[in-house]
C-alpha cells in the first residue's frame, strides 16, 4: 500500500506540482515530511493506568511505538507538576508516514459524523497542517466495545513547503478532503 503511495508521489504529485508552481529543480518540489500525532490525556494526573490504554491505542493506530510526554512546566489550576506524564506522541517518517496519511485520509476521516471535510485554514504559514480528531473510534483498528472512554488526538502533517498554498496543494493532491 505504501510502495503505491511513493510511487504516485514520486511521479503525479511531483509533475503536478512542478506544472502548478514552475519549479526548475525537482529538490524545490514540497514533499510531505513527517506526521506527529499527539494525545494528550489529562485524566492522567489522578490515574496512571489511563496514559497505558491511550498509549497502547496510539500504538494500534499508528503502527509504531508512542513515547510519553511530560509536563515541561507546573500548573497549579490544573494540579500538574513538572515532569508528570500528561500524554503521549508518535512521530511517523516514511512508508509508515505514508501509510497512516493513506489510512487517515481514506478510511477514517469519511468514518466521522457529519464529516463535510477539514477545515482548510489550519496551517500555520510555514506549510504544516493541524488536524484536531474528537474520537479515535474513527480509525478501524480500534475495537468499539475495548473503549473505555473516547479520547480526541492532535495530527499534524510537517511539509517542506515554503508557504501554506503550496502545502494546500501538496495535501489536496493526496486527496485531503478540504471544505470547499
Amino acid at each position: 500500500m505504501s510502495a503505491r503511495l511513493k510511487e504516485f508521489y514520486q511521479n503525479e504529485v511531483v509533475s503536478a506540482m512542478i506544472k502548478k508552481f514552475g519549479y526548475k529543480n525537482i529538490m524545490e518540489v514540497p514533499k510531505l515530511d513527517k506526521i506527529v500525532v499527539n494525545m494528550g490525556v489529562g485524566e492522567a494526573k489522578e490515574n496512571a493506568k489511563l496514559l497505558d490504554v491511550a498509549v497502547k491505542e496510539m500504538e494500534t493506530i499508528t503502527g509504531q511505538k508512542a513515547v510519553t510526554t511530560k509536563a515541561k512546566k507546573s500548573v497549579a489550576n490544573f494540579k500538574i507538576r513538572e515532569g508528570m506524564a500528561i500524554g503521549c506522541k508518535t512521530t511517523l517518517r516514511g512508508d509508515k508516514m505514508y501509510e497512516f496519511a493513506d489510512r487517515l485520509i481514506n478510511l477514517a476521516l469519511p468514518r466521522v459524523r457529519d464529516f463535510r471535510g477539514v477545515s482548510a485554514n489550519s496551517f500555520d504559514g510555514r506549510g504544516n497542517y493541524a488536524l484536531g480528531i474528537k474520537e479515535q473510534l474513527i480509525f478501524p483498528e480500534i475495537e468499539y466495545d475495548k473503549v473505555d472512554k473516547t479520547r480526541g488526538m492532535d495530527i499534524i502533517f510537517v511539509t517542506t513547503a515554503k508557504t501554506d498554498e503550496e502545502a494546500r496543494y501538496l495535501l489536496s493532491l493526496f486527496n485531503m478532503p478540504f471544505v470547499k
